[in-house]
């Protein structure tokens, strides 16, 4: 079904397509941003002037999303499309976004990289997070039972603290972010507002980011086809604002070009899908039904060659 006059055969867009595709909208991104730090930061400061349990609670509860907000968007910095300009990316990629949720943006930038090019790869540098599906119920269980509680994070800290101390720039740089904001709350005799933020990072953000992460590879196998590699999962409006805000859900069109903007992923999954590449039978109907298959044993694995009869199989332990 590839190609077409609008997709090569890797499914990326054509010339003409692939420009408007990549633009990036640099004044719509400003708000977007804007609006991240609001809920983030906003959350635990309008919790420190109320000052009540119910508060801090809320903050709680709110900052799983904004974690999860300030993490995307470092994301996109990551892969130089949040801003045009390349100076300004990286700085709000890395002193916005990332620094203070713990993300160092050059070291993640690399990493990242590596799984574009070669997902389930030997230097596949996430595999420990989608790796093994679909688990036993009492696996999946321990898996998210370490993040809840912290011990997940306990480790990141761990190896945080350890790269600093062996000299580690970013991780010295993040340290130093980190101060200034502890700092920031003793001296306004808030602690609790600091207390939120890591605690929520830690636990809720740390489930909610292996959620994804599954969804968007558990399962999957290693190949130069992206529909092997990478889901389909039908997008709500609850998912979007809580786990997989900025499109990221459109995730195979991301990996199919990892050069357009998340503004325009959407558009480029319905070219897969109008050429015929991306069919039904690939798609999810929810998130729900994704974590239900893999926890219960059970991921679809398309049968390709049979993809345009609506064939697929299933992989099962």
């Amino acid at each position: 079904m590839l190609p077409t006059d609008r997709l090569n055969e890797r499914g990326m867009a054509t010339k003409g397509l692939r420009d408007e595709l990549r633009r990036i909208n640099n004044a719509a991104n400003v708000l977007t941003v804007i609006g991240a730090v609001t809920v983030s930061f906003g959350s635990v400061i309008l919790a420190g002037y109320v000052n009540t349990w119910w508060a801090y609670l809320l903050a709680f509860v709110v900052m799983a999303r904004g974690h999860v907000g300030l993490n995307i968007l470092g994301h996109e910095a990551a892969h130089r499309l949040l801003f045009s300009n390349r100076a300004v990316n990286d700085f709000v990629g890395r002193w916005i976004l990332g620094y203070p949720t713990y993300q160092a943006m050059q070291g993640y930038r690399r990493a990242h990289f590596a799984h574009h090019r070669d997902e389930m790869g030997p230097e596949e540098p996430d595999l420990v997070l989608y790796s093994g599906y679909p688990v036993p119920p009492d696996s999946w269980r321990r898996k998210l039972r370490r993040d809840a509680t912290g011990v997940s994070a306990y480790k990141n800290f761990r190896g945080l603290w350890r790269a600093a101390r062996g000299g580690a720039l970013e991780a010295r740089q993040i340290i130093a972010v980190q101060a200034v904001m502890l700092g920031a709350s003793l001296a306004v005799m808030r602690p609790l507002m600091y207390v939120v933020w890591i605690v929520s990072w830690s636990t809720l953000w740390r489930v909610s980011n292996r959620l994804r992460a599954i969804a968007e590879h558990g399962g999957m196998i290693r190949s130069k086809d992206r529909r092997l590699t990478t889901h389909v999962i039908r997008q709500s409006l609850i998912a979007r604002i809580w786990m997989v805000p900025y499109n990221t859900g459109w995730h195979l069109a991301h990996h199919v070009d990892m050069g357009v903007p998340w503004r325009n992923l959407p558009r480029l999954h319905d070219e897969l899908v109008a050429s015929g590449w991306v069919i039904e039978e690939l798609e999810y109907p929810s998130y729900r039904a994704f974590w239900k298959a893999a926890s219960s044993g059970t991921v679809k694995q398309p049968d390709l060659a049979g993809a345009g009869s609506g064939q697929s199989s299933m992989l099962e332990f």
